[in-house]
């Protein structure tokens, strides 16, 4: 689902990529073991500025970042300076389709994304499908409570049916082979959480 207009000021607002490189990075960084050289991803990438944070922080070989909103990747390809343009490649798309061959990207980062999909359990399934395994999958997520409330509905759209508490995130998670390896939460707020893709058992 693409976001509306108050939240698209909301996403690409200064501080929130302020918070991104004083809090949010920094944590990933201490909490998962993230080489420099792989194939990184960014599920609802917005305009551009979390690619440009981990493309500096991490030094991935590529980030690939992609976003449903056409709007959204035209704002990146302005945000971004030539040279990061050269490592990261930006295209719309749909996380429930993502155009990548199974177990071929080491790490997926989502910024507030699944709590945007309908179909949020297929949205994790997919990106369970596009790691390798040992692959990094690092969400922050936003529970029913922050965007569900009586003033979020009438500055935000989201989708009402079947959403996600902390137990079934982690229950999901779990079962698409992505069991929570480190967490931050609030229960009634959201999470940020790095999940270790699980090797498939041997036959």
């Amino acid at each position: 689902m693409k976001v509306n207009w108050a939240e698209r000021l909301m996403v690409n607002n200064p501080i929130r990529v302020l918070i991104q490189e004083r809090i949010i990075i920094p944590w990933i960084r201490h909490k998962a073991e993230l080489c420099s050289g792989g194939e990184f991803l960014e599920i609802g990438c917005g305009r551009g500025a979390g690619s440009s944070l981990l493309l500096k922080e991490f030094l991935p070989a590529a980030v690939h970042a992609m976003d449903l909103d056409l709007q959204m990747i035209v704002q990146a390809r302005k945000y971004l300076v030539t040279a990061q343009r050269q490592k990261i490649h930006l295209y719309v798309g749909d996380v429930l389709h993502l155009p990548h061959q199974s177990a071929s990207v080491d790490a997926v980062f989502g910024f507030g994304v699944l709590h945007h999909l309908p179909d949020w359990r297929g949205g994790v399934a997919e990106i369970a499908r596009v790691l390798r395994p040992g692959g990094i999958y690092f969400l922050e997520e936003f529970y029913p409570p922050v965007y569900l409330n009586f003033l979020a509905r009438r500055l935000f759209v989201h989708p009402e049916e079947d959403r996600f508490t902390s137990q079934d995130l982690r229950q999901s998670l779990a079962a698409a082979g992505l069991p929570i390896k480190d967490a931050l939460e609030i229960k009634q707020l959201g999470i940020l959480a790095v999940c270790r893709k699980t090797a498939p058992n041997p036959r």
